[in-house]
Parts: structure tokens; sequence; C-alpha cells
């Protein structure tokens, strides 16, 4: 008798609903999955042992060295290959509370001491308190924008923050929502890490590229330290098909702007409806929209909805399509009584 087949269950790619996880909304560019498709082909093949393609391929893009890079599966990835490099069991990560829910988990799984620090009134860092917090720390994460709140501090601001962070402590500058800032607010990362050679700037591709299921993440960082970071890589440690969608996604970069703007479009229109309802939310720049704690239980106004709850009160919500948009306006609507 024959096996019975098995079935796969994958998550849809459009789904107006999923609104907590800060996915991009739209499926791979055509010519981007042609090009996962096409790698498929060679499945039966290790990728890299190390990923040295894709690591000159991501360099050349942003303008560094390839020694200065390090790939990861996923922004996660990264990180984790820096806590093992430059921490030790016992040693201080500092934080922003609320912050991206892997940093805790991050620093559980090295072993460290996680030291919070409130975020201010506005949803931004308190770099006053964090430059404080460093001194005894190994590590301190900024969120550039800040996750779950989407603010971004002025350069001149984090200029100043890193000039106080001692020398031996590394600033892990989280950009995975960079490619949703508008060219006034972004740093000069390059110039930032040949200042600060402390500094280790971390993006992803699975925010404004759409690629959360390949897992693909990458790193860059003064030359020394990467070199610390790179004896973390896992051997074969990247998928084969990575490659092929990075470079796919490179030559699309001018269809991805549009989809990036589109988003941001929407998330401004998002904004502006919620104002009109006279419901306060952060000046967020990224794909999602944050609503404090405030008058109206938001789980309760958001209940079937896929959104991010936080133990504050506070919710984060991904910016979708207009039939997402139209859902939790609706449900806002509700709540507040407003017409």
């Amino acid at each position: 008798m024959a096996a019975p087949a098995l079935e796969v269950t994958l998550p849809a790619a459009a789904d107006p609903m999923a609104l907590a996880l800060n996915e991009n909304p739209f499926p791979p560019l055509p010519s981007v999955r042609a090009a996962l498709c096409a790698s498929v082909a060679a499945a039966n093949r290790y990728p890299e042992y190390l990923p040295e393609r894709l690591r000159a391929l991501i360099a050349g893009r942003i303008g560094v060295r390839e020694q200065q890079v390090v790939i990861g599966p996923g922004a996660t990835g990264v990180i984790m290959q820096l806590l093992h490099a430059v921490t030790s069991p016992g040693d201080t990560m500092v934080m922003t509370a609320p912050t991206f829910d892997g940093y805790p988990i991050f620093a559980q799984m090295a072993r460290l001491r996680s030291v919070t620090v409130p975020m201010t009134a506005r949803g931004g860092h308190d770099l006053e308190a964090m430059a404080d917090a460093a001194a005894t720390a190994r590590v301190v994460v900024l969120c550039r924008p800040h996750n779950p709140t989407g603010t971004v501090e002025p350069a001149a601001e984090v200029a100043a923050f890193l000039r106080r962070v001692p020398p031996d402590t590394v600033v892990l500058l989280d950009e995975a929502y960079a490619e949703f800032l508008p060219p006034p607010c972004r740093l000069d990362v390059t110039g930032v890490i040949d200042r600060h050679p402390n500094v280790v700037v971390v993006r992803t591709f699975s925010k404004a590229y759409g690629l959360a299921g390949l897992r693909i993440g990458y790193g860059f960082c003064a030359q020394a330290l990467a070199r610390r970071l790179w004896t973390m890589q896992t051997p074969f440690g990247i998928a084969i098909t990575a490659l092929a969608a990075v470079t796919a996604s490179y030559a699309a970069q001018a269809e991805l702007d549009q989809r990036i703007r589109a988003i941001t479009a929407e998330r401004r229109h998002l904004q502006g409806r919620l104002r009109s309802l006279g419901v306060d939310h952060t000046d967020s720049h990224a794909n999602f929209v944050y609503l404090p704690a405030g008058r109206w239980s938001w789980r309760a106004v958001f209940d079937g909805l896929r959104v991010r709850h936080y133990a504050d009160g506070g919710v984060r919500i991904t910016v979708g399509d207009r039939t997402s948009t139209a859902a939790v306006l609706a449900a806002v609507t509700r709540a507040t009584g407003a017409a």
C-alpha cells in the first residue's frame, strides 16, 4: 500500500490580518521568485563553506570592505554571533524596555545579565540613561528605528551617545528597518564605524526586502571586530538560496524602492486616520505603528486581529495593505465611538 501523501501547510503570502511580525505584505518580486526557483535545482549541493560571495556582494553594495561584513541566518543570527564572540557569561547587556522581543531571549541564551532602561515619553531611547548603564556593560543595544515604537533619535544625539559609551563596550546598532527611513533621517553608518570601532551595524533582508522566510541578515563594523565575529560563522550555515535572492533583489532595487514607498505611504495614511480619531501614536518611521496604553484596552479593541500586544498595554500594528488598514480603523472606530 502506498504511503499517504504528506501535506505541507505554508503561511499565506498575502494575508491582510498578519499584523504582528512586521512582515512585508507583498510576496517576492517576480524576478526574485524566479531566481529562487532556479536555485532550488541545486538543492542537492552544499552552499559555500563560508558565505564569501554573499559577503562580497553586500560589502560592494553598502560601500565597505569585505572583511568588515559578517553574515547570519537573519539579523538574529548575526546578533547571536556577536554575543558569542564578545561576551562571557555574567556580562551585562543594556537595552530599552520595551524592545525587540528577541533581545531578552538572546541575553538569556548567552547567559548575560539584562539591564533595561525605560523608553522616553515619546517612545524613544533615553540615551543619557543608556550611556550611564553602558559604563559597566559589555553590550548596549540601540534600535534605529526603535522597535516597537518606530521612533528615531536625531543623528547629533546618537553621536553624543556614542562618544559617551566606553570603547570596550560594544554598541549593537540595530537597523532592521533602516530602509524605511527618509534620507534626512539616515545615519552615515560607514562614518560611524570609522569613528567608533566598537559599533556593529546589523541589518536584515526580512523587512523591506520581504525575504523573512529565507533568514538572511548581515552586520558590518571595523575590521578588527569583524574578524572576531567571522570566527562564529557556521560552516555551510547560509542556504544556497540566499545568494540568489540577494543578487536578484539588488538587481530589482527600483521595484523594491517602489514597494517601500507604498508601505510608507500606507503608514502615513494610517497615522493620519488615527489622529483624526483622537488616537495617540508614536512618530513611527518604520513599517509599523505603535499605540501607547491609554483610554482604551487595545487587547479588547483588536480582539481577532493579529497585532503585537505589550505588557504595559501598548500595541504595535504592522502596516499592511489598504484592507489591513481598513480592518484596523474599523476596530478603532468601534472602540472610540467615532462616526
